[in-house]
C-alpha cells in the first residue's frame, strides 16, 4: 500500500507500507521530514503529529483520551490532528494522506 505525506510547501512524498505498520513507522523508515517519532511510538512525545486528510479522518476511530492529551501540547493543532504512531495501517487504506505541520519541518 502507499502512504502520502505532504509538506507545508505542497511537496508530496509517497512511501510503501505494509498492513499492520503505523503511519509513523512508515514515515521514519522513509525519512519523511517532520515526522520524527522520538519516543518510538509510545505516545510520549508528539513528534509524529500530522494532519490526517479526508476521507481517512472520518473513517478512523477518534483519538483516544491519551492521544488527545498529547495532541493538546502541539503547535498548530487542528481538528484533523493525529499522532501518526496511533494510526495503524490496514487493508483498504491505500493512499492515506498526511500533511506534515510546518512547525515540525
Amino acid at each position: 500500500m502507499r502512504v502520502r505525506f505532504i509538506d507545508d510547501n505542497g511537496v508530496q512524498q509517497e512511501c510503501d507500507a505494509e498492513p499492520g505498520m503505523t503511519v509513523m513507522r512508515c514515515a521514519t523508515d522513509n525519512l519523511v521530514s517532520g515526522i520524527v517519532g522520538e519516543c518510538g511510538g509510545a505516545m510520549a512525545c508528539a513528534t509524529c503529529h500530522g494532519y490526517l486528510a479526508e476521507p481517512w479522518f472520518s473513517m478512523l476511530p477518534p483519538p483516544s483520551t491519551q492521544e488527545q492529551e498529547m495532541l493538546s501540547g502541539c503547535i498548530g493543532l487542528r481538528p484533523n490532528s493525529r499522532l501518526t504512531c496511533q494510526i495503524r495501517l490496514a487493508e483498504g487504506m491505500d493512499g492515506i494522506t498526511i500533511e506534515v505541520p510546518s512547525s515540525q519541518i
